[in-house]
C-alpha cells in the first residue's frame, strides 16, 4: 500500500507528556519464541507496527493463530507446526525473521529459512547464527540463499561468538531451549532485548541462566507451558524522543521508560547541556533556553551509545553550533540520513563511518527516508525548522514508531500522516 508523505512544520516549542511504546526489538523475538509452546500465550505491550504485522504473517504460515485482545495485547497459539519452511517472500521483508530458524528447529528437529532482508543499508551476515548452531550439534546447509537446519537429538556443547550479535544470540537460545542437552554461549549479547527474551522463556518454564551477562547456560526442558508476559519499554523510541526534545529546544516528560536502559543517551545529552530529571519510570528532558554544545559520539553494543539512535543524534548535532564528530563502527554503512540532511542545509562530511558535523540552522525541504532510523532523523530535523518538511518513505517510519503523527501532535507538533492506512492493514 502506497502511503502519502509525512508533513512536518517546525519552529515551535513542544511540551507535554508522551508515553513510550513497548519495545519492537524485544517484541519480535518474543513473538517468534511463542512457536516453542503448543499452549496459548498472551503478550502485553506489543506495538501495532508494520514489522509486527510482518512477523505475524510469517508465523501464520508456520501454524500460529493470533488475535488482538486490545490495542497492544496479543494472544498467540501454535498447537502444531504446519510448515517447517520460512519462504523468501515472507522472510525477505525483515532481518529479524531469520530467528524462526532456531525456534522451528527446536520444536520440529528441522527447519528451512531463506536469507533475511530488511532495511536497505549495509550487510548484516548470518554467519554467527550458523556457526553457533553447528557448534552445538545442528547440521546447517546453505543452498542458493536458503538455509536448512537439522538435529538428530538435543543440542549440546558450547560456542563463543566471534563478535557481539543480538540476532545470533536470539537464534542460538531459541534452538537450545527444548530437549535434554546443555548449551553454553560465551561472548553472548547482553542487550536488553536478549534479556527480555530470556525472562519471557523462563516464565514459561525454560531453564536459562546468565541473563545480562556474556555467558549463558541453557538447559533443555521437555516443553514450555503457556502464560502471559509484558514486553519492556522501547529504549530506542525513548532515545528518539529525548533527542527530539533537545533538538526542538523544548521540555518533554517521557513515561514508561527504563532509566537503566538509557544511561548512554542520558549521559551524552547531559554533556551537551540538556537537563534531565529522572524519577521511577519517567523522565523530564528540558532543553529550553539552553546553549547546547557540540560533542563526540561513538556507537557501541549495549550498554554503549546505540547505533539505532545514531542518525537521530546526528540530526540534533547538525543544529548545534560548533564541530561534532559521530562514529558508528557498529553499522558503518548507516549513513542514508546524511544526504537527506544535506538537503535541509546540514553541514556534514563523511569519511568511512565517521561524520564530522558543523552545526548550523536547518531549513525545510522535501526529503526521503531510506530506512527506519534515517526517517526518525528527518522528522527530528523537520521539527527544528520554520517551514514545512515533507518526508517520503513513511513505510519505514511505520516499522518502528506507532501512531507517530498523532503522538507528535499530542506534544504540540504539526505533523500530518495518513495513519488509517496502517491501522487498516494490521486489523
Amino acid at each position: 500500500m502506497q502511503l502519502t508523505p509525512l508533513h512536518i512544520r517546525g519552529g515551535r516549542e513542544l511540551s507535554g507528556e508522551i508515553a513510550i511504546q513497548h519495545s519492537k526489538n524485544a517484541a519480535l523475538p518474543i513473538i517468534v519464541a511463542t512457536l516453542l509452546s503448543s499452549e496459548p500465550i498472551t503478550l502485553h505491550g506489543i506495538p501495532r507496527l508494520s514489522d509486527v504485522s510482518t512477523i505475524l504473517e510469517l508465523l501464520n504460515h508456520i501454524g500460529t493463530r493470533h488475535a488482538w485482545n486490545g490495542p497492544n495485547t496479543l494472544t498467540l497459539h501454535t498447537p502444531k507446526i504446519l510448515n517447517t519452511d520460512a519462504p523468501y517472500a515472507l522472510v525477505s521483508k525483515m532481518r529479524a525473521s531469520f530467528i524462526v530458524l532456531g525456534a522451528i528447529l527446536a520444536r520440529m528437529g528441522e527447519a528451512t529459512v531463506s536469507m533475511p532482508g530488511g532495511c536497505a543499508w549495509g550487510p548484516r551476515p548470518v554467519d554467527q547464527h550458523v556457526k553457533a548452531l553447528r557448534a552445538v550439534g545442528a547440521e546447517v546447509t546453505e543452498d542458493d540463499g536458503h538455509f536448512g537446519a537439522k538435529r538428530s537429538g538435543s543440542l549440546n556443547g558450547s560456542y563463543t561468538f566471534e563478535l557481539l550479535t543480538v540476532g545470533g544470540t536470539h537464534n542460538a537460545i531459541l534452538a537450545s531451549v527444548l530437549g535434554d542437552g546443555v548449551v553454553t554461549l560465551e561472548n553472548a549479547s547482553i542487550d536488553t532485548d536478549v534479556v527480555d527474551l530470556i525472562e519471557f522463556l523462563n516464565s514459561l518454564g525454560a531453564d536459562i541462566q546468565g541473563a545480562g551477562s556474556n555467558t549463558l547456560v541453557i538447559r533443555g526442558v521437555p516443553a514450555l507451558r503457556g502464560g502471559e508476559y509484558t514486553v519492556i519499554p522501547d529504549r530506542i523510541e525513548a532515545g528518539t524522543f529525548m533527542i527530539l526534545a533537545a533538538a526542538a529546544r523544548s521540555r518533554l516528560k517521557l513515561t514508561n521508560v527504563r532509566l537503566d536502559h538509557l544511561t548512554a543517551v542520558t549521559a551524552k545529552l547531559r554533556e551537551m547541556g540538556v537537563e534531565i530529571q529522572e524519577e521511577g519510570t519517567s523522565m523530564v528532558v528540558d532543553a529550553r533556553n539552553r546553549e547546547l554544545i557540540p560533542v563526540n559520539v561513538t556507537t557501541q553494543s549495549y550498554p554503549g551509545f546505540p547505533t539505532d539512535v545514531q542518525p537521530q543524534m546526528s540530526a540534533l548535532l547538525a543544529t548545534v553550533p560548533g564541530t561534532s564528530v559521530v562514529q558508528d563502527p557498529v553499522y558503518p554503512d548507516r549513513l542514508t540520513h546524511v544526504a537527506e540532511l544535506h538537503r535541509m542545509g546540514a553541514k556534514i562530511t563523511v569519511s568511512g563511518y565517521t561524520q564530522v558535523i558543523q552545526g548550523a540552522p536547518l531549513q525545510a525541504a522535501q526529503v526521503k527516508a531510506a530506512d527506519l532510523r534515517a526517517g526518525a532523523a528527518l522528522f527530528i530535523a523537520g521539527l527544528t525548522t520554520e517551514g514545512e518538511t515533507v518526508i517520503d518513505g513513511v513505510q519505514y517510519l511505520n516499522r518502528g514508531y506507532e501512531r507517530l503523527a498523532e503522538r507528535l501532535r499530542q506534544i504540540g507538533a504539526y505533523a500530518v500522516q495518513p495513519e488509517a492506512a496502517l491501522a487498516d492493514a494490521m486489523d
